[in-house]
């Protein structure tokens, strides 16, 4: 009886606990922390899409058990994004399904289609769901290369050439968590050629659709003809309307993996409370002006975060797209790991970054930071991080002062 539960046995230690109980120390001290670590947005709901869940919630019919799978007008509604966003044409029927955020989607998904022992691709770093979602179902996980371009597909053929099994399915995320790398439709193209070939699932994660700061607007792997005979794409409500805690996102493409994660759902949920289900709608069929004015405040705190950062000698790569920045920490600390990198930044400057090993081994030497405080906020933790830099052997301002933005696509290549 002493014995760890099996799956959980499959768990390593949670990553982000030591700097998370740092954290809440130094504010139980009365200590005032800038916290960049998590990726939780900090602007409001639009108000049009709160006043229809007051509407709603009012009316008791909606206190009842709800769908699923989703609404017929939710999924109607996602369909209609797709279309207008993408040129993606949808059965709301077949091929949506709303799911309890994109986190919930695809942790189900992979219990849904995942056999013990099955080998799943997943980039590294990734997101932790990416991957623990299928080792809580049972697979095996084989790291790939996070960068959309020829590294990747380079390992994808040497995974299918020597894993045994054969790999089943693939994650890819872009805008990506927490690289920050974006993919192109061409990629896509080779990507869904490839998987078609060897018969292999794709799941794509792209919750951060609609958070980009240049000309390049992230596709969807669903506008490559043929991709929804093996890809099912995961999208949500969080970022693009600040709706993170409302747990409002969904899953299109494939039908017979909509199925699979309907058919899961089913027994696990009865959906999210129809007031939100019917405020999310709302989100997506009404004014979109507040997408564009949503993407402008991260453009902006972007833009403040790298300046400031490369004034106090901390060269970080502008991210194109995401809400966050992947940074590489600066050598003089290098040999201090993310995790106690994080803690020193948190003891000395009173900011809180996410360490790069939480998201895979390949994340050490990184760390996340996330556009999750007004610019005030962001020029204070600069200013502190500079004095950090200062304490600990100078900053060198003269030559980063001036350095010029560089995109997190150019700076991998």
């Amino acid at each position: 009886m002493t014995e760890e539960f099996h799956r959980i046995r499959r768990l390593p230690p949670y990553v982000f606990a030591e700097v998370n109980k740092a954290k809440a120390q130094a504010r139980a001290r009365g200590e005032d922390i800038i916290d960049l670590g998590m990726g939780n947005p900090d602007t409001p709901t639009p108000p049009h899409i709160v006043q229809k869940l007051v509407e709603t919630v009012s009316d008791p019919r909606a206190h009842r058990y709800s769908v699923s799978r989703g609404i017929p007008g939710l999924r109607r509604a996602l369909a209609g994004y797709y279309e207008r966003r993408f040129n993606v044409k949808l059965d709301p029927e077949t091929e949506v399904i709303a799911t309890l955020g994109s986190k919930e989607g695809l942790a189900n998904l992979a219990s849904a289609v995942t056999s013990p022992g099955d080998t799943i691709l997943v980039p590294n770093p990734s997101y932790p769901i990416h991957q623990f979602g299928f080792i809580i179902a049972g697979a095996s996980v084989r790291s790939i290369p996070a960068t959309p371009d020829d590294e990747m597909l380079e390992a994808l053929d040497r995974a299918v050439r020597h894993s045994v099994p054969k790999p089943t399915a693939l994650i890819v995320n872009f805008p990506s968590n927490p690289t920050a790398y974006l993919a192109d439709l061409d990629f896509y193209r080779k990507l869904v050629a490839f998987a078609r070939k060897h018969e292999i699932w794709i799941m794509s994660d792209l919750a951060y659709a609609e958070i980009y700061f240049g000309d390049n607007v992230p596709p969807s792997i669903l506008e490559v003809p043929g991709a929804k005979d093996i890809a099912v794409e995961f999208t949500s409500l969080s970022k693009t309307y600040s709706m993170a805690g409302w747990r409002m996102g969904f899953a299109a493409g494939n039908p017979r993996l909509i199925a699979a994660l309907t058919r899961i759902k089913s027994y696990l949920d009865y959906g999210a409370f129809t007031p939100i289900q019917v405020a999310a709608v709302a989100a997506l069929s009404g004014p979109q002006d507040c997408v564009a004015e949503i993407r402008d405040i991260y453009r902006k705190r972007r833009d403040v975060l790298i300046q400031g950062l490369h004034a106090a000698g901390w060269d970080v790569p502008s991210p194109e797209g995401s809400m966050f920045a992947w940074a590489p920490i600066p050598e003089r600390f290098r040999h201090l790991g993310s995790v106690d990198f994080s803690k020193l930044l948190l003891k000395e400057a009173g900011v809180a970054v996410a360490p790069g090993l939480g998201f895979g081994e390949h994340g050490e030497g990184f760390v996340r930071i996330g556009l999750v405080e007004n610019t005030q906020r962001l020029r204070q933790a600069c200013r502190s991080i500079r004095h950090f830099m200062t304490e600990h052997g100078g900053t060198n301002p003269t030559s980063q002062q001036a350095a010029p933005l560089r995109d997190t696509q150019s700076a991998h290549s």
